[in-house]
């Protein structure tokens, strides 16, 4: 399954990462580091999240990313889906909110493993919840 292929991979970017700890663009970043992800930070809007290089573009990042989660509006993903497709990127995570018809239609006509109508957060969550039990 798509989601199982995903979260079997170890590099990750969130798209729209933000220093905001009430917004999910920190807390999915924050929970995919705390489950021992290499997790990049994207946005042009910040440097730094806690004293954490941000990057301005997916391109900027150091290392091969495996999979995208994008938390930023549906125009924004857009922009994304290309800069994603050049880079050679396989899989992209679109979380509640960031995605609609077009989004979806662009991602698949270009070949993208997708999931969304899915949290990365929530799915952290359980897993940890069930790990626990």
């Amino acid at each position: 399954m798509i989601k199982e292929e995903m979260l079997d991979k170890k590099v990750w970017a969130v798209v729209g990462a933000s220093p905001n700890k009430e917004k999910f663009g920190y807390k999915i970043w924050k929970k995919l580091k705390e489950h021992k992800y290499e997790t990049y930070g994207v946005n042009p809007n910040y440097d730094s999240i806690d004293g954490e290089k941000i990057y301005p573009y997916l391109k900027d990042v150091p290392n091969k990313i495996e999979v995208v989660d994008l938390v930023v509006p549906p125009q924004v993903s857009l922009d994304i889906i290309d800069e994603a497709k050049e880079l050679g990127i396989e899989y992209l995570w679109f979380q509640p909110g960031t995605f609609n018809d077009e989004v979806i239609k662009k991602a698949k006509s270009l070949g993208f493993k997708i999931l969304y109508y899915d949290c990365v957060l929530a799915t952290l969550i359980r897993l940890e919840k069930s790990r626990s039990n």
